[in-house]
């Protein structure tokens, strides 16, 4: 990662529990708690965690692009961007972003569970059943099954959230700390590209997550 010039986002892939998922760090940030601009969604499509944790990603990265130069617009509606730390969304997602932006997190899930666009790629990549079809629904779990689920990890502001759907919003996992001049306390990773700092406390919230399971669990 250090060798990249741009990190929007890290996705988490890790086998789910029930005792895992409700055992979080901190509690998730609901209503009002929610720091303006942050996109979350709750997950109400069976089986799209993967696709739902890209998007938060996406969503995110393009918000901060914006708040951070609102004369280089890099999410209009024709995904164009302005320089190469920009992320381009293009017609489609941008369209979806702005009308959604006014909606709580569970209509967010709902709207991006009827997105023909946004289900027709999905599919594209994955099984039948692992979005929406019209004839059929896919099979429940059962406790003898391996259940793994994608979880995003994205900073904003000054501080760095894990999107998990299946919550009841996003999780702070940590600050990032600010240098005496008023900027991020990035360094350099010898090669003259910085590190950024989310990168360190998104890295330290999925090591806490994996020392939860046994020693013998490798399956990340």
């Amino acid at each position: 990662l250090k060798c990249l010039p741009k990190v929007f986002g890290l996705i988490f892939l890790f086998k789910w529990t029930k005792d895992g998922h409700l055992n979080s760090a901190a509690p998730p940030l609901t209503g009002s708690d929610i720091p303006e601009g942050l996109f979350f969604a709750k997950q109400t499509v069976t089986n799209a965690c993967a696709t739902q944790a890209i998007l938060s990603v996406l969503f995110n990265a393009a918000a901060d692009n914006n708040n951070d130069d609102s004369s280089n617009n890099s999410d209009d509606v024709n995904g164009k961007s302005g320089d190469g730390d920009s992320l381009s969304l293009g017609g489609v997602l941008s369209n979806f972003r702005s009308f959604t932006s006014t909606f709580p997190p569970d209509l967010r899930g709902e709207a991006i569970g009827a997105s023909e666009d946004i289900r027709t790629a999905h599919n594209s990549f994955a099984r039948r059943d692992a979005f929406i079809t019209d004839d059929s629904k896919p099979r429940i779990a059962t406790d003898d099954d391996d259940v793994f689920h994608f979880v995003a990890y994205v900073p904003h502001g000054d501080a760095v959230y894990e999107l998990d759907g299946l919550k009841d919003g996003p999780v702070m996992v940590g600050k990032m700390a600010q240098s005496s001049e008023g900027g991020d306390d990035s360094k350099s990773n010898g090669d003259g590209n910085a590190v950024e700092p989310w990168l360190s406390i998104a890295r330290g919230a999925i090591q806490e997550r994996i020392e939860r399971y046994a020693a013998s669990e490798i399956k990340f």
